[in-house]
This record gives C-alpha cells, structure tokens and sequence, in this order.
C-alpha cells in the first residue's frame, strides 16, 4: 500500500500565507487523492512541478485567474464553478485576481493511469474557467464525505476518486490517453472465483475500513476495471454492496445476540450507534431498536 497523499504531494500553493484552510483530508489514509478546502487571497506566484495531478473548483467568483508567463499567459473571468485543471509534472504561474473560496484536489498519477488503462504517466490538458459538472458534482461529493467523514467511508472515497479520474481522462484528456479506457469499458462482470474471493475478503473485514484497491487486488485487477466489472456482476458500486453486507450483518446479530447496539454498531463497520441507526434508517426505514424488538 502507498503512503497518504498529503501537502508534500501538492505543488505548495496550499502552503502558502495567503491561503486560510477550513478542511483537508490529512491524517484520514487518503493515499490516491488529496482534498483541501480554504479561502484564499490575491497572490501571483510560481510554484514547481508536482507529481500529482491538480483540480481546483471555485466555490463562488466570479473572479479573474491568470495563468502561464509573459505572452505564453491567458487570463479569463471564471465564474462560481468554474474548474482550474493542471497535469501533473509541469510548472505552474498563476494570478488570482481576487478573494475566493476553493476546493483543491490533488490525484496521483497512478490512479489517472488507471482510469486510462495505461503504463506510461496519463496527460492531461491545461485548463481555465472550464465547465464539467459531472466533475463539479463529483468533487463536491467528495467534500460532503469528508465533511462527515466516517473511517468505513474509506472504499466510497476511493470509488469517487476512480469516478472523477476516470472523467478526467475522458474528458480532460491529451493525446491518447483514454484510448485504454475505452477499451478496458467492454469488459464483463467478475467471474465467480473472483466474485467470492472480494466477497469473503468483505465479510472479513466488516468493521474495518477496506481500500478498493485491496478489493481490487483480490480480484486480480486494476480499480476501475474492477469497479466496472463488480457492478455488473452485481449492479451495485462496492461501496454500496459493502454497506448493505454491513447492514445484513448487524441485523442478524440485533436479533439473535444480547450485545449492546452500540458494540453491535462498531462491530459491523459503524462508526457509533448513531452512524448505524442513520443508514438502517436510509435504507431499511427502520431503527437498530426496532430490529432488536422484532418491530
């Protein structure tokens, strides 16, 4: 397993004195994604190439951006929205013409190279003010997780990494790089060996959080290939399929075992008590008492 994804991946604009962060991702085991989350000030500054690839969403605007040098340079007026894509590995100059809140997510190159179906590092285009909202959405997302972030969150956030890396590639693409996807998009569902090897691999390790990519690996696959293919064996995201093996579980132990609902709850995944009678409530339009009680 790699390490986290933290500000030493970025390529330091989050470090700098202009830059006020409300919420990040540090310390949470994030180790393909890196999302902040901060009101930043006008500047105009160069930063060095990372070797992670930057979305930048501009949570109000509209606001005047620059970037590159001298006649090489482009400036536009972006709107609350609007999306500032850089690809990793290249230099950065850039003026922020004015107060803004941001949300900045940083990816590693693997998991673009993954959504590609490629070896080699993915390219990305240069982008300003540009408009996605798959991607907006799929970013918010992300800040909704992390807003009330729960450890067994942790197979959804990297299922919205693969989503937003896949769209990346897809949309936001140079050259060639979504060539592999498109290919790799034509496969079928997981065989039964594989299916009941994740499948254990899950009810293993109902109360802790599990990294698709360790999913992934079990079936002998890349992450999107295999988020593709569990869904069509399926027709659910793992996440999902995950939470509903988590539910089943407490609700059998609910009804047969005199444990306490609150160890019942961390037993099965949940954070607390209250994290599980949230989802039983979502999903199943009960509560862990009325399970117990037989109502």
């Amino acid at each position: 397993m790699s390490s986290e994804l933290g500000l030493l991946h970025t390529n330091g604009i989050l470090r700098q004195p202009w830059v006020t962060p409300e919420r990040t991702s540090a310390g949470l085991g994030w180790d393909r994604q890196y999302l902040s989350v901060q009101r930043e000030r006008p500047y105009r500054e160069s930063f060095a190439a990372a070797g992670t690839h930057l979305v930048i969403l501009h949570l109000d605007g509209p606001v005047t951006v620059r970037r590159g040098l001298g006649r090489a340079s482009r400036s536009r007026e972006v709107p609350a929205s609007g999306l500032f894509i850089h690809p990793a590995g290249r230099d950065l100059t850039v003026e922020l013409g004015g107060a803004l809140s941001t949300v900045h997510l940083y990816l590693s190159d693997e998991v673009l190279r993954d959504a590609a179906g490629e070896d080699r590092p993915v390219e990305l285009a240069e982008e300003l003010g540009t408009s996605d909202r798959l991607l907006e959405q799929l970013v918010l997302s992300m800040d909704e997780t992390l807003r009330g972030w729960e450890p067994t969150a942790r197979t959804y956030v990297d299922q919205l990494g693969s989503m937003v890396a896949a769209q990346l590639v897809q949309r936001h693409g140079a050259g060639t790089a979504g060539s592999g996807a498109a290919r790799d998009r034509t496969a079928g569902g997981l065989g039964d060996r594989q299916f009941a090897a994740v499948r254990a691999l899950m009810q293993e390790r109902l109360g802790e959080p599990v990294p698709l990519a360790e999913l992934a690996a079990t079936a002998g696959l890349s992450v999107s290939q295999f988020s593709r293919q569990f869904k069509a064996r399926t027709g659910l995201a793992p996440h999902r399929y995950l939470l509903g093996l988590r539910v089943d579980q407490a609700c059998r132990l609910l009804r047969t075992d005199a444990t306490p609902i609150a160890e019942i709850a961390v037993r099965c995944g949940f954070s607390h008590q209250e994290h599980l009678t949230r989802v039983m409530r979502a999903h199943l339009d009960t509560t862990p008492g009325a399970v117990r009680r037989g109502s």
